[in-house]
């Protein structure tokens, strides 16, 4: 059953795929297949650094409504980008080298995440409702100290944060695609290595430590994957709020298994399948301009409510 599923999702992604590449295409196919074919390279990888990233959150937190958006990671990621042009200037931050500043993005992400996502997830672990509230007020904090700072920077360079605030697939900085990806690769190589403790993890905090896991430490191993995995998606894109919790709640349907053998890879199916199917009829089918984010982030935020309401009922 479960072979037959991804067989079904692998024939699904090959549509979109193909659809995606030949729709609409007008003009030399020498120019048409490399300027799709990094778009369709950063949908893919944008899907699976969040799929990824968001199913390893769900297991350290044993809960399944938390996202790293929800929690904060991407309001962090533009306070940091916020602050860096509050110093060098609109000017100065462009000058930069991509592939440094995105480097540096990542380090601060990693120390910052296992500093205050580690130590929430140690004193609140067993409260949702706590965890939930914390990680609002961290997301709240972090974006009023940007929307703060923006108030400080000439209007010229506010330009360049308004640029990353908002998730454009039409906007693909090679320069990132090409560290991202290998970075991408390096986190789903750890990560699958990992699956069987993790399929430990989600069982808890008691339970990982009663079957001799080192709880403490495999936490702090995810919690640095996740944060380099929505630092590449976010560096690619843009943040994207609810699109994590859509598919892995889309995962969880389509394939119930425990096992992160297949979660995680359906998962990966399952958002490359949306972004590029999504982004397919968008553009070549109903020709809308509307950024495919806005649609994610409705149906993703309407699942959010329902599953929260859903929860707090039971």
């Amino acid at each position: 059953m479960v072979a037959k599923r991804f067989l079904v999702l692998g024939g699904i992604l090959l549509l979109c795929t193909f659809g995606f590449m030949t729709l609409g295409a007008k003009g030399s196919w020498g120019f048409i297949l490399p300027f799709r074919g990094t778009k369709l390279m950063a949908l893919a990888v944008v899907g699976a650094s969040v799929s990824t990233a968001t199913v390893l959150f769900q297991t350290v937190t044993t809960n399944r409504i938390l996202t790293p958006s929800i929690m904060g990671f991407d309001a962090l990621y533009m306070l940091i980008l916020t602050v860096a042009v509050f110093f060098l200037g609109g000017q100065g931050y462009v000058q930069l080298p991509p592939v440094g500043v995105f480097l540096f993005n990542v380090a601060i992400m990693v120390l910052a995440s296992l500093v205050l996502f580690g130590t929430l997830l140690r004193s609140a672990g067993n409260d949702l409702m706590r965890m939930i509230l914390t990680g609002i007020i961290f997301g709240t904090l972090f974006r009023s100290l940007g929307s703060f700072i923006t108030r400080l920077i000439d209007p010229n360079e506010f330009s360049q944060i308004m640029v990353s605030s908002y998730a454009q697939f039409n906007r693909i900085n090679t320069d990132l695609m090409m560290i991202g990806a290998p970075m991408l690769i390096l986190c789903m190589i750890a990560t699958w290595h990992m699956r069987a403790r993790l399929d430990v993890l989600a069982l808890g905090r008691e339970a990982a430590i009663g079957l001799g896991l080192s709880h403490g430490r495999d936490q702090i191993k995810v919690l640095t994957l996740i944060a380099i995995l929505v630092s590449v998606s976010t560096a690619l894109v843009g943040p994207v709020a609810f699109l994590g919790l859509l598919v892995a709640s889309l995962t969880h349907i389509i394939l119930p298994h425990a096992r992160h053998a297949v979660t995680l890879p359906a998962a990966a199916m399952i958002a490359a399948i949306t972004l590029i199917g999504g982004q397919t009829v968008l553009e070549r089918v109903l020709h809308m301009s509307t950024p495919l984010t806005v649609v994610v982030d409705l149906l993703g935020g309407a699942l959010f409510l329902y599953l929260l309401l859903r929860g707090l009922k039971r």
